[in-house]
């Protein structure tokens, strides 16, 4: 169903019955990530899900690359981002989407190792130097 956003209405994202199952989880939280829809848990970006034209149209599985042949070789619909090689990319064009998709939220719930990155700490300048800004984690200062 459409949102009512100050005096517009506002699409839902195609995707959204994907992350649905995550909304239930303490940690959720989805932020909106270069015109896409990023799902972080337990403070780790899992999965971003964009839906604009390919390349940039499917999900993206945040992980190392270290994991990659392991989820690979579990989903072949799989594949190394084209742009952003250090994820992998479910296209929405993949035979099996709807149900690769489905079970991958399914490891993120299961809190699979193999999925969810931690963002790197973000640096800012303030007055000509550079500063840590303060990490929030679980609501408290790291």
């Amino acid at each position: 169903m459409p949102e009512f956003t100050a005096g517009r209405i506002r699409k839902p994202h195609p995707y959204a019955w994907v992350w649905e199952p995550l909304e239930g989880e303490p940690t959720f939280a989805l932020r909106a990530m270069f015109g896409a829809q990023a799902a972080y848990l337990d403070d780790k970006i899992c999965l971003c899900f964009m839906a604009k034209d390919e390349p940039w149209r499917g999900v993206l599985v945040c992980t190392h690359r270290e994991q990659h042949a392991a989820l690979q070789a579990e989903f072949s619909a799989l594949m190394p981002h084209v742009v952003l090689h250090k994820w992998l990319y479910l296209p929405e064009s993949a035979e099996d989407f709807e149900s690769v998709a489905t079970q991958l939220v399914r490891l993120v719930q299961q809190r699979d190792a193999r999925i969810g990155v931690l963002p790197a700490v973000k640096k800012r300048k303030r007055q000509g130097l550079l500063v840590n800004r303060p990490v929030f984690r679980g609501g408290r200062l790291v």
